[in-house]
Order: structure tokens, then sequence, then C-alpha cells
């Protein structure tokens, strides 16, 4: 190369990285950042589907929450994966239905013994060899946090080797885990987070050691997932802020600060006709819509919204006894709309259309492979997975392509006996096992669930419970058996 060749190259690479470095000048924060976005998972805690302002609720003052819809896509026809918390936990967790897991009822509740089926031997724990969002994330380059209720391990599982392992979120690929046990309520919503039975026993929550009188837990946990993001905030992160509220505390206890308790009773009073009549219960959402705003804030303050993808949803629909899912039928632990039907929100900016709502049929399981997806990550061939990727509902390039959405609960527990259930473009049927009846309903003309159309629809009916049955034996879905031993 001649002399003349030689300064030409090097006035040439000056030049170069002259304009390289202006770019990078000039280019924001935002802008110079390459990185995959960010991932948070809000998870409410028996939050039915008529518990937000902007899916109805005339008394729940969720204004935050309302604002993450407004900016975001809201989703009209969105499912729990099962009428109660643990089984709904694992699926959203693994994208696989709770009959595949074998983890099909809440984690810790007791069978009866004396009823005309027995229940099967079904696992109370998420296994070990189970890959978690978590642990999927994890070699794409995410950090990942657990946050606030677990309730899928902490039971003993015999691990290949012979030795007792626990399922928690440090073993399943979070690096962070505050307050998650096996343990499905707080023992008090108020510090320190401790409750002592009358055989001397104490339990409280793991990783919150310190605190003050009168912090209330909803703002603690917050706190602790605002110390991740604040800590990450240079890093592709995942946060899995699963809420205990509105969940009740151990002992059945609703519990929220006085002074929204006593607004919510003035509130009521002016408003008689509602059916969302529980004051404390009407407290706790707004103390977790006022968290969630929280959370949103730190995102804007860190100037890390535009590239972090917030998805708010529940473990199952509203507990009866304590809020109204009308006009649905049921409530929690009921294969009806108001035990499964939740609220689904999801904002991704520069993909997700502002203000935009779907009709499409979704469920919990969904949220593993839109996640992978978001993350850039290829599906793992070897890797079963039931949900069905939401991104071209969210970027508004397509819709669903599932044939249907299933159900399996072959327990006795709270207001339902063992069933399975399965929607069908508009149509429900819903198969009760120790009554031996189905129920057929048309969602689109009946959502309240009131006029079953077994009868007058046989062909129907029978088609779908050819359906069900065949995804029973797909997925090993474990069915009661008669319970012989009944009269002994």
């Amino acid at each position: 190369m001649t002399i003349n060749r030689i300064a030409r190259w090097i006035i040439l690479v000056g030049l170069l990285q002259m304009v390289v470095a202006e770019t990078v000048i000039a280019a924001s924060p935002e802008k110079r950042r390459s990185r995959k976005p960010n991932i948070v998972i809000l998870l409410a805690d028996d939050l039915g589907w008529r518990d937000l302002h902007c899916y109805g609720s005339s008394i729940y003052e969720t204004p935050n929450i309302d604002r993450l819809a407004s900016e975001g896509m809201k989703f009209n026809s969105a499912y729990a994966a099962c009428s109660v918390c643990s089984p709904t936990r694992a699926a959203l967790l693994t994208g696989k239905y709770p009959a595949r897991l074998r983890l099909t009822h809440i984690i810790g509740k007791q069978s009866p013994t004396d009823r005309k089926l027995k229940v099967p031997d079904w696992t109370p724990y998420l296994r070990l060899n189970e890959v978690t969002i978590a642990e999927m994330l994890g070699p794409a380059g995410y950090v990942s946090a657990h946050v606030g209720k677990w309730h899928v391990g902490g039971y003993k599982e015999r691990s290949e080797k012979g030795d007792q392992t626990e399922g928690d979120p440090l073993r399943q690929g979070f690096a962070v885990n505050i307050a998650g046990s096996r343990r499905g309520q707080p023992p008090d919503y108020y510090f320190p987070y401790r409750r002592t039975y009358s055989n001397g026993v104490t339990y409280d929550l793991p990783n919150l050691p310190d605190g003050r009188p009168g912090e209330y837990l909803t703002d603690r946990l917050t706190h602790a997932a605002e110390t991740f993001i604040e800590a990450n905030q240079q890093r592709p992160f995942f946060l899995y802020m699963s809420f205990y509220s509105p969940h009740t505390s151990m002992g059945d206890r609703l519990q929220a600060p006085k002074a929204t308790i006593a607004k919510y009773q003035s509130k009521l009073k002016a408003h008689p006709d509602t059916p969302q009549r529980n004051p404390v219960y009407a407290a706790m959402i707004e103390h977790l819509d006022h968290n969630v705003g929280r959370l949103l804030r730190k995102l804007d303050e860190l100037k890390i919204a535009g590239e972090t993808v917030v998805i708010f949803t529940s473990d199952n629909g509203g507990y009866g006894r304590k809020t109204s899912n009308l006009p649905l039928r049921g409530a929690k632990s009921t294969p009806y709309e108001g035990g499964v039907r939740v609220p689904l929100i999801v904002r991704w900016p520069g993909t997700v259309r502002p203000d935009s709502v779907s009709d499409d049929v979704t469920i919990s399981m969904d949220l593993f492979p839109t996640i992978r997806d978001i993350a850039g990550i290829k599906p793992d061939s070897n890797l079963v997975v039931d949900g069905e990727s939401l991104t071209p509902v969210l970027a508004g390039t397509g819709g669903h392509k599932r044939d249907a959405v299933y159900w399996h609960f072959p327990h006795y527990g709270g207001l339902s006996n063992p069933h399975s259930a399965i929607r069908q473009g508009n149509f429900k049927l819903i198969e009760l096992f120790e009554e031996g009846r189905l129920e057929l309903y048309d969602l689109a003309r009946d959502l309240s669930e009131r006029n079953n159309l077994a009868a007058q629809m046989p062909d129907k009916a029978r088609q779908l419970q050819n359906s069900l049955q065949n995804w029973r034996l797909q997925v090993g879905a474990q069915m009661p058996t008669p319970n012989h031993n009944r009269d002994l």
C-alpha cells in the first residue's frame, strides 16, 4: 500500500470514528440501548373480572391500572387456567395446562374423603424439571426477581439422587425471592407480617426482615420491586410481581388502611344499589392500584418505560364472599365465567396500539410463549407448551389460531364439585362428574350462563364433550374415581 493510500485510509477511519462518536453523543440513553425489552408481570390474587373501573366497576377506584389499559391493550375474554390460584400460577410460569402438570388444586388444600368421588393423587408442587419463564429467559441475558406470592412450591420432592429438594423461586430461575413461600396467603398485611398459631408455631414471610410499625405489605413489596428495577435498569430484567392482594390474610381476614376503609364506607352509603359492597376489599384494591402506579412511575423516572412490557392479570375470578362478579355467574372455585374470566392488560410501547381492545380468547398459558417471542428466544422443540403467543394480536397482525381452551378440576373445593370444561368459539360446555350432567352455554347471547342448552342442542353438547375427552387423554388428565370406601 502506498503512503498516499495509507494516508487516505487513516483520514477515512478518522472521519468514521468522528461520525460514530457524534452519533453516540447525540443519541438519548433510550436510543443507545439495544438490549431486549424488560418484562414485568403484575399478578393480582383473587381479583375478579369486574373488580377494575376499566372493566366496569362503579365502586372500586383504579386510575393507575386504567391508565395502563389506555396505554395498552385490554382483553375482554381472558381466562385463568383454573378457578383457583396454585394451578393458574403454575400454568402461567410454565405455559402448560394444570392438568398436564398434574397440579390441579390449591397447594395445602386437603381433599374430603366422604364424598361420592375419590379425587386423584395430584402433584402438590411445581416439579423442578419444569421450565419456568425465568429459566427460559436466563440464557437470553435476563435477571429475574420474584416478589410476593409464590404458592407453587415448598412441598418436598424426591430428586433423582434420592435427596429431598423443594420447589421455590431460587431453584426455578429467579435470582431474587422476596416474600414467596408455599403459603397462599400472608400471615398479616402489617409489619412484622407474622402470625403465631396456638401450638406455638410462628409463620412469617421470607426475606422481609426489616420494617416499621404500620407498614402495609402491598407497599413494602412494591418497595422491594422498585429496588430490583433500580439495581438492574441497565440490563434486561424480568419482574414477577405477584401481589398477595386482594386475598385475605390468615384467619380469612381482609386488611387495609383504616382511612381508605372509611372512604369506601361513605361511598357505599351513597351507592346503595351496587353489588360490590365490601369497603375493606375496595380499600385493598385501591392500594393495589396505587402500588401499580408506583411501579409505572418508577419505569418513567428511570426512562425505561419505553423498553418495558407490562402485563397485568389475575390468578382466578373474584371470591364470592368478598366481591361481586355480576353479570358473570359464579365466583372463585367454580367453572362458570365468574370463576375463570379475569382482567388482562398488556402495554408494549411501540408495538401495542394505545387504548386498544381485543375480544380474542386468551388463557394464562399464553403468557409463556408471548414472553418468549418478545424476548426473541427461539422455541425449544423438546419443550411442550400449551399456550399460544399473543404477539400477533398485540401487534395487530393477526388473531389466535387455537381451536378451544380447556379447564380440568377433579376436586371438591369451595363452591364446586369435580368438573371439566371447554370453550370453543362462543360455546362453553361444563361436564360435572359427580352429578353426571352436561351444561352448555352460548356466551355470545348468554354471558351470565343462565340458559343451559344441553337438552336443546344435544349434538353440539356431544361434540364438545368428545373434544373435552380427547383433550384430557392428550394431556394425561387425572380423573376422579368412585369412592367405594365412602360408607366405611
